[in-house]
């Protein structure tokens, strides 16, 4: 992907994550860190606290829907990368006895018409 089409892709991923974490903030969530990324594995959007259990949120945006909707892009292959990185969190943050779950919140803007789902345990 040529460079010109990453920025506006990254200021639009930015601005559905600034808006998953009013959403979230809002619903009582401790947003404790975003991006967070380990190496070349992944990165997670969001990682929060929902009472005792971490949450590690994983956040789509989308104004275009060629290829689905947001929640269609949670493939198992990004799954499986999401639970990699979220063990490196867990590793690097020598957390043990911690819950945790995956949420996917979703974002939906097509003109003029804005919907944010928010999927509670979206994965195992």
């Amino acid at each position: 992907m040529p460079p010109e089409a990453i920025a506006p892709r990254k200021k639009a991923g930015g601005a559905g994550e600034e808006e998953a974490c009013r959403f979230l903030a809002g619903l009582g969530y401790k947003i404790v860190k975003r991006n967070f990324q380990y190496g070349r594995i992944g990165e997670i959007d969001i990682v929060a606290y929902d009472g005792a259990v971490l949450v590690f949120v994983e956040v789509k945006a989308r104004t275009q829907f060629d290829f689905g909707t947001p929640e269609e892009s949670i493939t198992p292959r990004k799954q499986a990368q999401l639970k990699k990185v979220a063990a490196m969190y867990y590793y690097v943050n020598k957390l043990s006895d911690v819950d945790c779950r995956f949420d996917v919140v979703a974002i939906e803007r097509v003109n003029g018409v804005h919907e944010l789902r928010h999927h509670i345990r979206a994965f195992f």
